[in-house]
């Protein structure tokens, strides 16, 4: 008597756990794995749409050569600002040093990288020094060019769009990314894109 108690507590415990299980996958709550998953994904595809992913964070601390320093910009020299638009993860948000400020016209980019994979749609920010056979002029939307800048992997050399051009105030800003990674010299912040620390 006490066997079969026992063998039908077990079966309709068996029961149970199946028909859960089923049910977890018509619409239910993801588990972990099937999260971590789409997550993954996600995090992938917004790297592409923001052509960012291979960002090299850290530059050579030398402006292009003909790039002029402003006069009077906005955030000085050493001043601190907080970046309000990042290029590229856990920088928006941080506080951001001015490593310098420069006048010139500033271009966002699409480029196929000369490394191959994927095209890069409207990259920020390129500067006119940092293309090749730049003249006084700047190039209009539309133009094709080539890119001098490494900014990414696969950047340098690559046939460029050049998708829009404004002519602004750019700064190059060391800042620690908000999961604490530290970012020297990194080219380029617009203005629009910083607000006054605290």
């Amino acid at each position: 008597m006490f066997i079969s108690k026992k063998l039908t507590l077990g079966f309709v415990s068996f029961i149970t756990a199946i028909s859960l299980s089923a049910c977890s996958g018509n619409g239910e709550e993801a588990g972990p794995a099937e999260n971590a998953e789409k997550n993954t994904s996600t995090e992938e595809s917004n790297e592409h749409s923001g052509g960012h992913s291979g960002m090299d964070h850290s530059g050579s601390g030398e402006a292009p050569e003909g790039l002029k320093e402003a006069e009077n910009p906005k955030y000085e020299v050493g001043s601190k600002a907080i970046i309000t638009h990042g290029h590229m993860e856990g920088m928006e948000g941080a506080e951001a040093t001015i490593v310098g400020a420069y006048d010139t016209a500033v271009y966002t980019i699409s480029y196929t990288p000369t490394t191959g994979g994927d095209r890069v749609e409207n990259h920020k920010w390129v500067v006119h020094q940092e293309i090749a056979d730049a003249g006084e002029e700047p190039f209009a939307e539309g133009d094709e060019v080539r890119v001098n800048a490494s900014h990414m992997e696969g950047m340098e050399g690559a046939t460029a769009e050049i998708d829009s051009v404004e002519e602004m105030t750019v700064y190059m800003v060391d800042f620690t990314t908000t999961d604490g990674e530290e970012v020297k010299n990194h080219m380029w912040v617009t203005e629009n894109e910083l607000s006054p620390a605290e």
